[in-house]
């Protein structure tokens, strides 16, 4: 049984405090499903490129097993291309250029060998075109996550508001999750939210973690300092791939695994912020994984008591 991620494909100009890359690969298909890859082996992508592409992008792609049967390439057009420089704090960004190009009519195609999907990971994309996904695929999956934004809330919010009750698992930050529900306190946030459908809601925090809510109980995973963060660009993505590919790795889906998941989720995106785009997602051994993983435990585990 498969993972099929769908997503934004596309070419990241950076501008951080540490340095500036031109033309990274990025997109939210192709950082989800790096981080994925570690996790589980049968990984298949859904998105549009254009011409312009490239073999040499492909093979980053392909070179950790993932499957490309489902990305078109649009030859006389062009990839869609996103600029912005992170201010000091990385938390906050400016957006210089954005060039839809292909994106602009992408009208995702699931090939007949992607219809085995049981695990769908819908990546920030216009929710018309979330629920295109779904109508197209001959079952529903066995778990549905999407990843949405302000922007859609702003734009396509009745939609949005159709799509919730198909998900399983909805990952905004909370700024999102505020507009959303209306609610400032995101307890109060997240009850609203999951009463529009989803079963589980993951609030992502950035540096200060992320919160799991769902089956009435509530977990709140910390974020790993890191001495050096070099480019957040792609981050949560990698945190949605690492999280649905622990899920499918484990086959049980609880609350007991979607904690799991969430720290998987948080180990792979800080891995993929060491470096410029894909640099650091397309390096990892197994081994720095299990290690970082240790770290994320011993960040969280005390005793209450006396020495």
């Amino acid at each position: 049984m498969s993972l099929v991620i769908v997503g934004s494909i596309a070419f990241d100009a950076v501008e951080t405090p540490f340095g500036k890359a031109d033309k990274n690969l990025g997109g939210a298909a192709v950082f989800a499903g790096l981080a994925a890859s570690y996790l589980y082996d049968h990984v298949k992508l859904v998105g549009i490129v254009g011409g312009d592409f490239g073999e040499d992008n492909f093979s980053i792609i392909t070179d950790r097993g993932i499957d490309i049967a489902g990305i078109e390439i649009a030859e006389n057009q062009k990839t869609f291309f996103w600029s912005g420089k992170y201010h000091v704090d990385m938390n906050s960004r400016d957006t210089l250029q954005t060039d839809l190009n292909v994106l602009a009519a992408f009208d995702p195609k699931i090939p007949e060998s992607y219809q085995d999907c049981e695990y769908l990971l819908l990546g920030n994309l216009m929710p018309a075109v979330q629920i295109a996904t779904l109508d197209r695929l001959s079952n529903k999956p066995k778990l549905v996550v999407m990843d949405t934004m302000n922007y859609w809330m702003d734009t396509a919010l009745e939609d949005l508001k159709v799509l919730l009750k198909r998900v399983d698992v909805l990952t905004i930050n909370d700024g999102e999750a505020r507009q959303l529900s209306g609610e400032y306190s995101l307890v109060k946030a997240a009850e609203k939210i999951l009463e529009m459908g989803p079963s589980y809601l993951i609030i992502k925090k950035g540096e200060h973690g992320a919160l799991l809510f769902g089956e009435g109980q509530v977990f709140s995973a910390p974020a790993l300092p890191l001495a050096e963060v070099f480019d957040p660009t792609g981050a949560g993505d990698a945190f949605a791939g690492g999280f649905i590919g622990y899920l499918a790795q484990v086959k049980t889906v609880n609350f007991h695994n979607m904690k799991n998941a969430v720290i998987y989720g948080s180990t792979l995106a800080s891995f993929c912020v060491e470096k410029f785009g894909t640099d650091r997602l397309r390096e990892l051994e197994q081994k720095e994984i299990k290690n970082r993983i240790g770290q994320f435990v011993a960040l969280s585990k005390f005793e209450i008591g006396g020495e």
